[in-house]
Formats: C-alpha cells, structure tokens, sequence
C-alpha cells in the first residue's frame, strides 16, 4: 500500500462508499498520523492495528462504513465515547459543526492533539 489515497481508492470506494464528503475527510485525514511509529509500515493496510493491550485504530473499510451510515450534516453535534487514537473524531471533525471525542486512557489521545486537517 502506498499511501492514504491509495487505501481510499482501493479499500474504500471499491467496497461501495461514494459519499464525496465522506470520501474528502477520510483523505484529507491520513490514517498514518494515527498509528504507532512502529505500526507506521502497516498504516494504510486494510486491518486494525493495535495501540496498546485491548485497542485498535479501526480498520479504514470500517471507519468509512460507520461515517457514511451516521450521515453526518454539516449542523450535527457528535458525541463519541472511547475515541481510541481520534482516527474517527478527526475524520467526523471534518463533517460535523462540533464534535466531542472522550477517551480514558490519557496516553492514547496524543495522536488525536497533534492532528490537524
């Protein structure tokens, strides 16, 4: 695999997500920025990847599912409880008017901080 359009090209849309403004977020949201550096090889791979015991970022097939079954409108407020890396806030930050991504394991939210679009 070699990059985040890549995936989204051949993970995403051949699986049948149309949605452009799913499509845009999940591209301008580069899953790498949410992965291990020691997972960084297998970033854009069609699987979870571990973050630490019990946690996963999703897969990328799965996180563009469950966006383009919410339906997110440019006006919704998103709750989301158990935000992991924030692989998934950050790509409903992109679709919704305000979002609030709760996580309870501190050391799994630095990812999510550093990330802008």
């Amino acid at each position: 695999m070699t990059g985040n359009a890549e995936m989204i090209r051949t993970q995403i849309q051949t699986r049948g997500i149309t949605n452009i403004r799913v499509i845009d977020a999940l591209t301008r949201t580069d899953r790498r920025m949410f992965v291990p550096d020691e997972q960084a090889s297998h970033a854009y791979e069609d699987h979870p990847i571990p973050l630490m015991p019990g946690s996963t970022v999703s897969q990328p097939y799965i996180v563009a599912l469950m966006t383009d079954l919410l339906d997110v409108q440019p006006h919704h407020r998103v709750l989301e409880i158990g935000s992991g890396s924030g692989y998934q806030a950050a790509v409903l930050s992109l679709l919704a008017k305000e979002i609030w991504a709760l996580e309870v394991q501190p050391e799994m939210v630095a990812p999510a901080r550093s990330w802008r679009s």
